[in-house]
């Protein structure tokens, strides 16, 4: 029994002496790379670097093994991992992007692997100071967006939440925001571990997108994955469990999380009289195919039920709202060189509302949406490539509302679309790309033609320059059509926008100024709604990316100026919309020592129009601190409004409306139970 306890003693540290660690930076000579892929050829062990650059991962390779690093935009990086024992310090050269690589389209933010003004990875957005882990709030740190607290969607340059539409791997998702108590900001329903890559356009999107009169928020999902994984967490308001299996073919991931404020507001009270306090479960599952010359397929289905019930205005208000949404599509390439997308999108939610306006009436909500889409591009010559897709959108709507009399509405309605778009390398820095979008309304039978302009120039590697114009349609929000005179046709938007931004050393700085016309907003007259409402909104953003002050130190800064005027809802002359500020400042913070990593974000908001009055200025101090013990623990703590200010969002007769809690604290852990990856928290 000795000898076999011995023999497993001494094979267990032949084990641990076979294993060594692999470390280093990965930058381009000036500054170092996020989100690059380091990893041992043929092998699944590997790391992502962080925004230092930093990687580090343990693997028993030999030394002829093969080191590879690749991040899209620069040539890949190939090496023999030898017998070195300390850091390895590696330069990625920037790669001359062909037609097909390179993005045109200002105002637009990229995270993850993607090419952009600001490059962050999922754990990035975990650890902003603000975020809680929302990838919607850590958004709100970017210029052109506005932080409403009462609401917490996003709303970008002087337009409302409607405004900006969410996609996932190209398919439009129908409600991508989970329900909240009145006046309580509502945070994303997706874990920003689920992507591999945001882009973030507050303007300027090309033809391809539609219904979206303000921003677009394009997010892809994650590839498939070469191990198994299984995660963890837990926090004082949710608890989540999941996991991946991989095969030969692809691999399959499960998650499941549950969220309930009661234990929370049990240590913390709050403002409000809670009867039942907010809870939501939900479920995911993906199935994603490996990398393969017949294409790529991905799969993902989620659903959430939620509910919460609180005593306010003299009433009971109980909620409960379920959300189911499917998203599968393929892409691959064909023999003659045409890439090609498929895609299918379904989208449910059923909502329960029990008190909403009055005590004792009942307010019943469903609505559906399918969106299928289909895009074939092709690179014609070196310098031309053309795009040309078709997709269609159906869509249901039934509301039911009981007081003293029963109400009902129903709409079923379909929005096929075409898009083209030809993007031409002009001459040497300079890409334009022009499309064409046509859209056909079934409920109001009408069309719609939106021509789209955009052009960048780069002069030098540290220059670059934006324009565009282009005409937008969206249709109304059910509410709207439900007590609408007559087929409404959509509210139109025509932006201009011109962009310059500068690269020195470790700093990048990006200044753009913009116009957008509105026409065709609803507006209510007679208890009627009418497309006569009209607006426009006009500034400019200022974003500052700074890193050469300490050497662990990132520091971000965004200023963004809005002059917005609407006449539209129940508005009786034009005025600024509720939900907008003039101004709108945000600075970021985070340095990071060892293992911790610390965040830091003030935010300021001039006052907003309501009720004839103007509320006090918006000011709030939010820290962070993380810590990544292991390569597959991480410690998350924030604490929001530090200085304990009670915020004014807007009057609502005569009295303030307030949020129901001045601070907010979270704390959470995240554990990989299995990977290969350093920091990989994801299940997926």
């Amino acid at each position: 029994m000795k000898q076999t306890l011995i023999l497993l003693l001494l094979f267990c540290c032949v084990g641990v002496h076979a294993q060594r660690q692999v470390w280093g930076t990965v930058g381009d000579g000036r500054h170092p790379l996020a989100g690059a892929n380091v990893f041992v050829r043929g092998r699944g062990e590997g790391s992502i670097t962080d925004s230092l650059g930093r990687f580090s991962f343990l693997t028993q390779a030999p030394d002829s093994a093969q080191l590879m690093v690749s991040l899209l935009g620069y040539d890949s990086y190939l090496c023999t991992l030898g017998n070195q024992s300390g850091p390895l310090t590696i330069e990625l050269q920037e790669r001359m992007a062909s037609i097909g690589e390179v993005v045109v389209g200002a105002t637009s933010f990229h995270f993850g692997q993607a090419n952009g003004l600001r490059q962050l990875g999922p754990l990035d957005v975990v650890l902003d100071g603000g975020s809680c882990g929302d990838i919607v709030a850590a958004l709100q740190s970017l210029p052109g967006t506005q932080r409403v607290g009462e609401d917490g969607r996003l709303y970008v340059r002087g337009g409302s939440s409607e405004e900006c539409q969410t996609y996932i791997n190209g398919m439009h998702v129908l409600h991508p925001y989970t329900t909240q108590a009145p006046d309580s900001p509502s945070r994303g329903r997706f874990s920003p571990f689920l992507f591999k890559g945001i882009h973030f356009s507050v303007g300027g999107y090309d033809a391809e997108y539609g219904q979206a009169l303000s921003a677009v928020l394009p997010m892809e999902t994650t590839d498939a994955s070469p191990a198994d994984k299984l995660g963890l967490s837990a926090s004082l308001i949710d608890w989540a469990a999941g996991g991946t299996l991989a095969t030969r073919a692809g691999s399959g991931s499960m998650n499941v999380s549950y969220t309930d404020l009661g234990p929370y507001q049990s240590l913390f009270p709050d403002r409000r009289t809670w009867q039942s306090p907010y809870r939501r479960l939900s479920g995911e599952a993906q199935w994603k195919t490996s990398d393969a010359a017949s294409g790529v397929w991905k799969t993902y289905l989620g659903f959430d039920r939620t509910t919460l019930a609180l005593d306010t205005d003299g009433r009971l208000l109980d909620l409960g709202e379920h959300n189911l949404y499917l998203n599968s599509v393929a892409s691959g390439t064909t023999r003659g060189a045409v890439s090609w997308f498929a895609g299918v999108a379904a989208g449910m939610v059923w909502q329960r509302i029990d008190g909403a306006q009055a005590a004792g009436d009942r307010f019943r909500q469903r609505m559906g949406e399918l969106h299928l889409k289909l895009k074939v591009s092709r690179i014609l010559t070196p310098d031309v490539k053309g795009t040309l897709g078709l997709e269609t959108f159906f869509r249901h709507t039934g509301l039911r509302y009981r007081q003293s009399e029963p109400y009902r509405f129903r709409t079923d309605h379909q929005l096929p679309a075409l898009f083209a778009m030809s993007q031409s390398r002009l001459f040497r820095g300079c890409v334009g790309e022009a499309s064409l979008r046509v859209e056909y309304s079934t409920r109001s039978r009408r069309w719609q033609w939106m021509p789209r302009v955009l052009l960048l120039y780069a002069p030098a590697s540290h220059w670059r320059l934006t324009l565009s114009a282009g005409r937008y349609a969206q249709e109304a929000v059910d509410t709207v059509l439900a007590r609408g005179a007559g087929a409404m046709g959509p509210a139109t938007a025509v932006h201009t926008t011109a962009g310059l931004q500068g690269s020195f050393g470790q700093t990048t700085v990006r200044l753009e100024a913009y116009h957008k016309s509105y026409s065709h907003l609803p507006l209510l007259r007679g208890g009627r709604y009418t497309a006569a409402g009209h607006g426009m909104s006009r500034g400019f953003d200022l974003y500052v990316d700074d890193r050469s002050l300490l050497p662990a130190l990132s520091t971000t800064l965004s200023y963004s100026y809005n002059d917005a005027r609407r006449l539209y809802l129940d508005y009786l002359v034009a005025q600024r919309p509720q939900y907008a500020s003039r101004h709108n400042l945000c600075l970021t913070l985070r340095y990071g020592i060892g293992i911790c990593y610390f965040g830091l974000t003030g935010s300021f908001a001039s006052g907003r129009r309501s009720e004839g009055r103007t509320t006090p200025s918006y000011r709030q101090l939010d820290a962070s601190i993380s810590c990544l013990p292991s390569r597959r623990i991480t410690l998350y703590a924030s604490l929001s409004n530090l200085l304990g200010r009670t915020h004014v969002y807007g009057y609502r007769q005569g009295r303030p409306i307030t949020p129901a809690s001045d601070r907010f604290f979270y704390f959470g852990i995240f554990v990989s139970l299995k990977n290969h990856q350093a920091y990989e928290i994801s299940n997926f």
